[in-house]
């Protein structure tokens, strides 16, 4: 196809080539469900973040539990992974969806954290996805506790401990 975007092999310009690469992709696919809108790609670290921008088919691109973002992240994942990428670690955000998830679960951690300090006795949460893992362990080394994951796959969890 001669629109596809060459692989590029040199370090420097391999994740900016990565991120264009993610974008069209994810924009092909939103084009052929039948939304042409554009795709705001950045990275932090050697993540790259593509964000669908609000539309009328965000009930649908969300999916129940966010379903439908984490398929669309497993396909351009994969599609970066089997073009040769060395940056194929992908998050699709719609309409502001993690983000806003993120900052809600961050507020209820809040209060986790200071029953922790309170009591001094560690807490073991419920199982959750490696990103809200993140956040949780984001924020508590924010505030002061220690944390570890424990468990396997679906049952992976975080503990709240007291800083040493």
């Amino acid at each position: 196809m001669s629109d596809e975007i060459p692989i590029e092999t040199s370090a420097g310009g391999d994740l900016e080539m990565s991120i264009l690469y993610a974008k069209k992709y994810l924009e092909d696919l939103l084009s052929f469900l039948g939304l042409n809108t554009e795709v705001h790609a950045t990275h932090e670290d050697d993540v790259i973040q593509l964000n669908i921008p609000s539309t009328q088919m965000n009930g649908f691109l969300i999916g129940q539990h966010g379903d439908s973002m984490r398929a669309m992240q497993f396909l351009v994942s994969n599609v970066l992974k089997n073009r040769g990428y060395t940056y194929n670690r992908v998050n699709v955000d719609v309409a502001g969806y993690k983000q806003q998830r993120a900052s809600r679960l961050a507020h209820t951690a809040e209060a986790w954290v200071q029953q922790v300090k309170d009591t001094g006795q560690p807490m073991e949460l419920q199982p959750m996805n490696a990103a809200d893992r993140r956040v949780i362990h984001k924020l508590a080394d924010e505030l002061g506790l220690a944390t570890e994951s424990i468990g396997e796959g679906r049952d992976r969890r975080v503990v709240l401990k007291p800083a040493a």
